[in-house]
């Protein structure tokens, strides 16, 4: 018996997400009083998982499998849970694993809590911390399958550095034409720049931005802090830029350490997606404008004159700092 990890990868190198969740796997581990598997799909680096306290690593090479495939993968998660007897399976809250985990959980008549922010409270019963209502609120969720099916909500629980080193073994799901009835054309994605759901920190920009012509400010900033880009959705719905930085309730979720929001007002649903944020930051000209109610730290005034100015003051601590 083993708690069983889904540890999301690309191009062959973990994500963020998967040490996350392997540190929250060790832990349940640990009460559980037993070990940490781990499944990965085409993974290379397959052996720094024990570095978070997974002892075994079931690696499965196919290229097939190249993209994410709910489907195929859940199935290839389902085997492996009943080839390790894993009482608990651990998933992250990415946009591929919110999609995947009921499909894991429904086949192995599990229950399935989504957005766990802390390890369980119990394990008999078996109780985790939620957030719910948009992450206005907590939720104490008791689960009585025999199975269960956990969600980490992303930069909630942190990573827990363990020394060890896991055995890697070729893992060959027994997977089907059935499992390929949905396949993927094509992948756009940004390239050579941090992503919105890895990256500590977020550098959004709204309409307070006037247009994509002035978008140049808000990337130096980001470039200097090693930043995502991002934006809310009236700026995505004008074309200003790719749907795919939309933030938000209705976009990506943002779980980052640092959210900077300049030149956004904080309409509910944007606030709802990024509420999970660490501290957040924001820049507007509007002194009632609703973000600054949910702002760790407030500027009022012209983006226009304070962004440069912020880049430029962050490239003289670097240099002096260097």
């Amino acid at each position: 018996m083993s708690v069983l990890v889904y540890t999301e990868s690309e191009n062959g190198k973990f994500k963020k997400n998967a040490f996350e969740v392997a540190s929250y796997a060790s832990e349940v581990a640990r009460q559980l009083g037993t070990s940490v598997t781990a499944i990965s799909f085409n993974a290379s680096e397959n052996e720094g998982l024990g570095t978070y306290g997974v002892s075994k690593v079931l690696n499965v090479t196919n290229e097939q499998l190249a993209s994410f495939n709910a489907k195929a993968y859940a199935s290839a998660i389902v085997e492996a849970a009943g080839s390790e007897n894993a009482p608990v399976v651990v998933v992250s809250s990415s946009a591929d694993t919110k999609f995947l985990a009921p499909i894991v959980a429904a086949r192995l008549g599990a229950g399935y809590a989504p957005n766990v922010v802390a390890a369980p409270e119990s394990t008999s019963p078996f109780t985790v911390k939620r957030a719910a209502f948009s992450n206005k609120g907590f939720a104490h969720t008791q689960i009585n399958s025999e199975i269960k099916v956990i969600g980490v909500s992303n930069n909630a629980y942190g990573t827990v550095e363990k020394a060890g080193t896991p055995s890697v073994e070729a893992f060959n799901p027994s997977l089907g034409d059935a499992d390929f009835t949905t396949k993927s054309i094509e992948v756009d994605k940004v390239v050579g720049k941090a992503t919105i759901a890895d990256a500590d920190i977020v550098v959004s920009g709204g309409r307070g931005l006037k247009g994509p012509e002035n978008w140049g400010m808000l990337e130096a900033l980001a470039d200097v802090l090693g930043a995502a880009t991002a934006c809310s959705k009236p700026v995505s719905d004008l074309g200003w830029r790719p749907h795919g930085e939309h933030v938000g309730q209705t976009g990506k979720p943002v779980a980052s350490n640092l959210y900077i929001a300049i030149g956004i007002s904080g309409a509910i649903q944007h606030l709802a997606g990024v509420s999970s944020s660490k501290t957040k930051v924001v820049i507007n000209t509007d002194p009632e404008a609703p973000f600054f109610k949910a702002a760790d730290y407030g500027i009022v005034g012209d983006a226009f004159e304070i962004v440069p100015l912020l880049t430029e003051k962050l490239k003289e601590f670097k240099a002096q700092n260097a």
